[in-house]
Parts: C-alpha cells; sequence; structure tokens
C-alpha cells in the first residue's frame, strides 16, 4: 500500500485517523502498532511472520546482553539484522556472479526481496548499537519496541528515524496531538503528496519511454531530456514520501527527521550530502564512518573511509554493480573534494559550483535508472546522437510533460534565493485569516488535482520502495 495510492487516501488514512483521534490517549499506541502491522501486512505478507520475529529476537537478544558481561546479545542481534539483510537483498546478486565467474549453473530459488528491508534494517541496527553505546536506555516494553519499529509512516522508505530521537514520543507525546499540528501535518502531507502524483509521476511517465528505448535509437535532445526528467522524478518522488511521512507523524504527535534539503542547490558533493537523503548520510557517518575511524586516522585513512562508506552506501541501495559503480563514483568525488577540488571550487562564482554539482550528481542518477552497466554506458553515449531523429517527440514530450518538467526545474532551485523562508513555511500557519484561508484553500485544490490525477493515470510506483 502506498500512501498515493486511491486505498490509502480515500479508506486506510480516513478510517485510522478517525479511530486514532477517538480512542483515548492511553489507547492510541495499541491501534497504531495495530494499524502498522496492517499496512505491512498488505505489503508484504510472505515476510510478515519472519519480521515480527527479527523483532523478538532483537528485544531479547539486548535483554541478553544487558544481563550477562558478555556481548552476545548484542552480536547476536547484530548478526541476524545483518544476516537477514544479506540473504534476502543480497543472495541473488552473489548466485549469479558465481555462476558468471565459474561458468556454471548452481540451481538456486530465487530469493523474493521483501519491501522496505533496507530501512527496517537500519532502523532497527541503530537501536541495537545506541543502548550498547549508553546513549540510550532499553525499551522495556516490547509493543513499545515494535512500534518504533513498524510506525507505518515510516515503515517503507523512510525517513530512518532512530530510537533515542524518538523514545520519548513513544511514550507520551498528548501534548503534540493539537488541532494545529493536525492541520501542519495534513498541509506537508499533501505537499509531498502533489510532489508525488503532480510532477514524480508525470516525469515518470516520460522517463519509462525514454530509458526503454534503444540507446542507438535516442537522439541527443531525447535522451538529454529524459535525463534530466529522471534527476527531478527521482528527487519530487524520494522528498514527496518523506514529506507524506512527515506529515503523518505529525498528525500523529510524532516529530521525525527532515529527509531534504534542496539537494540541487549544493556547491559541491560534499553538501549534496547533507542535502540529499539526509537521515541516510547521517546513519552513515555515525554508525560506519566514525567507527572506522573517520578523518582522525590521518588523510590515507580518512580517503579510505570516505571509499568504503560510499561502496556500502551504493550496495545498500541495490544489488548490482550499477549501485557499486555508483557508490564508487560518488566516494571518488568526495575524495577529490577533499584533496584539492574544494579549493578550486571556491574560486568560482556560485552558479558555477551548483551547475558542477548537479551535473555530476544527476549524471550518477543514470546508474540508478539504468538496469545495467552496459545500458547506463550506452544511454550516456546516445547524447552525443546529433544524427538520430526520435520519432516520438509529440508523443512523448507533450505540452504537459515540458510545463511540469519546468514547473520541478523552478521547485528545485528557488532555494537558491528563499531556502531560510521555504523551510519555515513548512512549520508555520499565518496568523492572519487571509493567509490562513489561503492555506486551507490551496491544500485543499492541491489535494483535489492529485485524486483527479490518480483516478485518470494507472503510474503510480515509488522509486524507493524497490530498495
Amino acid at each position: 500500500m502506498v500512501f498515493s495510492s486511491i486505498i490509502f487516501l480515500l479508506y486506510f488514512a480516513p478510517v485510522f485517523f478517525l479511530i486514532y483521534y477517538l480512542l483515548p490517549y492511553k489507547l492510541k499506541n495499541s491501534w497504531l502498532v495495530i494499524a502498522s502491522l496492517l499496512f505491512y501486512l498488505w505489503g508484504a505478507p510472505s515476510f510478515f511472520v519472519i519480521f515480527i520475529l527479527s523483532c523478538l529476537l532483537d528485544y531479547y537478544a539486548i535483554n541478553l546482553f544487558l544481563k550477562t558481561t558478555k556481548n552476545y546479545g548484542y552480536y547476536m542481534a547484530i548478526i541476524s539484522n545483518v544476516g537477514m539483510l544479506l540473504y534476502f537483498k543480497y543472495c541473488n546478486f552473489f548466485i549469479d556472479n558465481v555462476n558468471l565467474f565459474l561458468g556454471k549453473e548452481i540451481t538456486w530459488a530465487k530469493v523474493v526481496l521483501p519491501i522496505g528491508i533496507s530501512f527496517l534494517t537500519f532502523q532497527k541496527i541503530s537501536y541495537v548499537v545506541d543502548v550498547k553505546r549508553k546513549h540510550c536506555k532499553p525499551q522495556k516494553q516490547f509493543s513499545r519496541y515494535l512500534l518504533f519499529v513498524v510506525l507505518f509512516p515510516q515503515l517503507i522508505a523512510g525517513p530512518i528515524v532512530r530510537y533515542k530521537d524518538i523514545v520519548s514520543q513513544l511514550a507520551n507525546r498528548a501534548e503534540q496531538i493539537t488541532s494545529s499540528n493536525i492541520y501542519l501535518g495534513l498541509r506537508r502531507f499533501i505537499i509531498g503528496l502533489a510532489k508525488k502524483v503532480l510532477i514524480a509521476n508525470v516525469l515518470g511517465g516520460v522517463v519509462d519511454t525514454v530509458f526503454n528505448t534503444p540507446a542507438e535509437e535516442l537522439s541527443s535532445y531525447a535522451s538529454i531530456i529524459g535525463w534530466l526528467a529522471y534527476t527531478f522524478q527521482i528527487y519530487f518522488d524520494f522528498s514527496g514520501y518523506s514529506d507524506m511521512a512527515i506529515g503523518l507523524g505529525k498528525m500523529m504527535g510524532f516529530t521525525f527527521p527532515e529527509n531534504f534539503n534542496f539537494p540541487y542547490i549544493a556547491k559541491s558533493i560534499t553538501e549534496f550530502w547533507r542535502r540529499w537523503h539526509i537521515t541516510l548520510s547521517n546513519w552513515m557517518r555515525d554508525y560506519l564512518y566514525i567507527p572506522l575511524g573517520g578523518n582522525q586516522k590521518g588523510k590515507t585513512r580518512t580517503y579510505l573511509n570516505l571509499s568504503l562508506v560510499f561502496l556500502i552506501s551504493g550496495f545498500w541501495h541495490g544489488a548490482s554493480w550499477n549501485f557499486l559503480v555508483w557508490g564508487a563514483y560518488h566516494g571518488l568525488f568526495l575524495v577529490l573534494e577533499r584533496l584539492f577540488l574544494a579549493k578550486l571550487l571556491n574560486r568560482l562564482p556560485s552558479l558555477l559550483n551548483v551547475l558542477y554539482c548537479f551535473v555530476i550528481a544527476s549524471l550518477g542518477w543514470v546508474l540508478f535508472r539504468a538496469d545495467t552497466l552496459n545500458e547506463a554506458i550506452h544511454y550516456i553515449s546516445a547524447f552525443n546522437n546529433f544524427d538520430v531523429v526520435y520519432e516520438s517527440y509529440d508523443t512523448v514530450f507533450t505540452t504537459k510533460f515540458y510545463t511540469v518538467f519546468m514547473l520541478a526545474v523552478c521547485f528545485s532551485f528557488v532555494g537558491l534565493f528563499y531556502e531560510k523562508q521555504l523551510n519555515q513555511v513548512n512549520f508555520k500557519i499565518s496568523n492572519k485569516k487571509a493567509g490562513v484561508m489561503l492555506s486551507h484553500i490551496l491544500t485543499l485544490v492541491l489535494f483535489i488535482l492529485c485524486l483527479g490525477e490518480l483516478f485518470a493515470s494507472g503510474f503510480n510506483p515509488f522509486i524507493y520502495f524497490k530498495f
């Protein structure tokens, strides 16, 4: 079940929130656990029992760790979570590559990837490690630990919420469930829905058509437009989901961390990763980069740590060579910026820095969208197909597409001029009656437009669900 589906918008969410607000406070958590389990069961029924068992294992392993002087429980929890991720997400990849290397065919039943397993695993590991580091106390009630893991707004695709940041809200958030916060959450949700439905979905239909066309048949114009369209599609798709998750959480009384902050206005790849998928970047820093030594063991070790962390980050996104190369690609530019590139960039005008970062980051997205490395290379090579005429301009690159494309460009770069003001808008309601009324009207109009688009189109995937 996706947030931008009719079944969620018109059935699941209204019923959930009606019951949630009517129930006495002491029963809200129980209802939230039940609803979240039903939400996950809808999308991954075959993985449901294993998922519950893994939560039980984490809970009791940490309790075992605390009762003994050994680290058995801690290592048990870490190994079980990493092992589950390796098995479900990477087994097919490893077997396929062993077969390719040996020239044999090892018989193997393909493993189905459970939805959201990457986000779930990182979230559960953060709990285990933070308890070990004594950054937080272990949860004594299994129901509250289960709620932390299964909380449905961020269950499938983040943002990655850490236990230590939300533990107090699991126990007490009554003061946060106010009419003002409910409206702010609803408005944030609808803004995210509009990003997804009115922008990302429209761009995505064109992107699929272009990327599914053989590279040798694409003109330079078509391949470049398809590349840029995907660059904006993945941003509005994923940031839209994050907005919806944050908005739903706020409507329930939770405060989730921000996940995006105008990433395409970054002036370097280093800054890009402070603005794109912020919760993943912070997770990688705190649970991988710093434990490896960070930048405290000399320059050479720093560069190795950066490269390794981004290789892991790439592989976390998907079990294919494309993602490994994508991780290495970003790691390379992070190292180059530390070596000399940052000093060079500082001498250039800010707009040139933004252009540099945008081109580097967006070229990397081709590795995300293409199925194989060869396809990615061939697609980029199509940028030089000046002598090829793409016959489908009128049917693919419609007026609607160009309008949405230009809106995507404007919304992506408006932060260059109004970043602070726009970030504040997400959390404030105007004190003026006219401002309040205008906000209500625009929110309602956006929601109606989204419903209309959803009823008219069956195209509605979430890119990050496959990770």
